[in-house]
């Protein structure tokens, strides 16, 4: 079974203060932004008695209610709230990706001394209270802030060479993609939200 990590670089405080803000016209914009997107999205899970996906992204604005055993759905109005804030990363060494792969690219971060970030713990979260969380522990979220980017970056680039030398060729070119998502973030002054599925 195969799994993706998607990211993006967003103003965190932006996103966390769109849950419960009541904002209709955000809610609008990002229907008629990603308008095809959601519908198919939505055909992704048709027969299946999940909420359509506009219902959650109007839930999760309002701040609820939210209706039992749909947490799943909310959390993935969340990401559309957050790729609508944000901007997308290129997540080419992550999708798709094997079970424990982030795991994995974790302990060649830890080995050059990179502790600031972790790539797992975007499997871990969810979207901030009072959002549901997902029945099926899918999507997870997390987020690195800027300063967390920017502590990463400065322990990658006290690495030497020849440790980041020694990592596998495939793990060292993920933790370089990760360096890249600190990077941008750091240059935009703002955090990285990953949705793990």
């Amino acid at each position: 079974m195969s799994y993706a990590l998607t990211t993006y670089v967003v103003d965190l405080d932006v996103l966390h203060a769109s849950v419960g803000s009541g904002d209709d016209k955000l809610r609008r914009m990002i229907g008629g932004r990603f308008k095809q997107h959601l519908e198919h999205f939505d055909a992704q899970f048709s027969g299946l008695d999940l909420l359509p996906v506009r219902d959650a992204i109007r839930a999760v604005i309002e701040g609820g209610p939210f209706e039992p055993d749909q947490g799943t759905m909310y959390n993935y109005a969340y990401k559309w709230i957050c790729e609508f804030h944000g901007r997308y990363l290129d997540n080419n060494d992550f999708s798709p990706m094997r079970a424990g792969w982030p795991e994995t690219v974790d302990e060649g971060l830890g080995a050059v001394g990179v502790t600031a970030v972790s790539v797992a713990e975007f499997g871990y979260g969810r979207a901030p209270d009072p959002v549901p969380a997902p029945s099926d522990f899918v999507p997870g979220y997390g987020e690195w802030s800027t300063e967390r980017c920017r502590k990463a970056l400065e322990q990658w680039g006290a690495a030497d060479d020849g440790s980041k030398a020694a990592l596998d060729p495939d793990v060292l070119q993920a933790a370089e993609s990760c360096m890249g998502w600190c990077r941008a973030a750091d240059a935009a002054g703002r955090g990285v939200a990953g949705f793990f599925s």
